[in-house]
């Protein structure tokens, strides 16, 4: 019998005690059903002994899971007293200490983090906060970052995903330019103003096609794949462009063209590996973002034009 079994398997076995499923114990935990497949079966390989049957209803303890399950709780309860001692020594010292990796899109990284970032230092002077900038998708799994802010649902397991809404992207132009070209009412009136867009086509720029095809690469007159550059293009009133509908308020106001006829959604996720659930840094870090990243998708916390977060 291998004895060196890890706390983790334990803890999932008593979630699905308690829970009845695999299903119910990863919401509990919040890691993934897989996993927690993976944990129970590991700990009956390394036991020697079956802990489940599957039912109509769910999965049925055996006589053995049953046995251990008291020797399991006092684990629990040595468990919890160790963090709660922890917890009590962490709040008598100076704060919170550690780096902590951010990746996001250049967008959401320039416009919509930094005032988060603020805050977080604010309030934990002695954390090391790195942002990556990248559209590229960050490996959390390979730990290229510890927090990501991800456009597309996480298909990886062994991730903690939040789910935080849904980003609108509009057409939309300055009012410098439309002081010179009369808004578009029609496509046909739209393909004839010096549109803003992309050069190369990337995983975002084919989904949007799917549903546009009509804004093809050649359509666009003004083209870079750097994001920011794009935004300050259709800012400085260089032609219309896509934006995000939240940042079309500030810090100059842009109008938005033809939503009958471009909106796109984004579904938004913060992400993090789920072995970094029990670092406070990380986790702190984490509930900042999210709070600060809804506030900003329900287009609240814009005062004079800036993105406070979620004060």
């Amino acid at each position: 019998m291998n004895i060196n079994i890890p706390w983790e398997w334990y803890r999932t076995f008593l979630a699905v005690m308690k829970e009845g499923s695999l299903s119910g114990a990863a919401r509990m935990l919040s890691i993934t059903q897989p996993t927690a497949g993976r944990h129970v079966a590991a700990l009956e390989s390394a036991l020697g002994l079956v802990l489940f049957t599957r039912s109509q209803t769910g999965l049925q303890a055996t006589d053995a899971a049953v046995a251990i399950l008291g020797h399991a709780q006092a684990m629990e309860n040595t468990a919890s007293m160790i963090e709660r001692s922890a917890a009590s020594f962490s709040a008598h010292s100076a704060g919170l200490h550690g780096v902590v990796r951010v990746s996001a899109s250049e967008i959401i990284g320039t416009e919509v983090l930094p005032p988060l970032i603020a805050q977080i230092k604010e309030d934990y002077p002695q954390l090391t906060i790195e942002l990556v900038l990248s559209n590229r998708i960050q490996d959390l799994l390979n730990r290229e970052a510890d927090i990501a802010v991800r456009m597309s649902t996480p298909v990886q397991e062994q991730l903690i995903a939040r789910r935080l809404g849904s980003i609108e992207i509009g057409l939309h132009a300055s009012p410098s330019y439309l002081a010179r070209h009369a808004a578009p009412e029609s496509i046909d009136e739209l393909f004839t103003h010096t549109l803003v867009g992309f050069d190369k086509t990337t995983p975002f720029i084919l989904q949007a096609l799917k549903h546009f095809p009509q804004l093809n690469r050649e359509r666009f007159t003004v083209r870079t794949d750097s994001d920011v550059a794009q935004l300050n293009l259709i800012r400085a009133g260089a032609g219309i462009g896509m934006c995000q509908v939240q940042l079309a308020g500030f810090p100059v106001p842009l109008e938005r063209l033809m939503p009958d006829f471009f909106a796109f959604h984004l579904d938004t996720w913060l992400v993090m590996h789920e072995d970094l659930r029990h670092s406070k840094a990380c986790k702190t870090v984490f509930d900042i973002l999210a709070a600060g990243l809804q506030a900003y998708i329900n287009n609240v916390g814009h005062e004079d034009g800036y993105f406070y977060g979620s004060r």
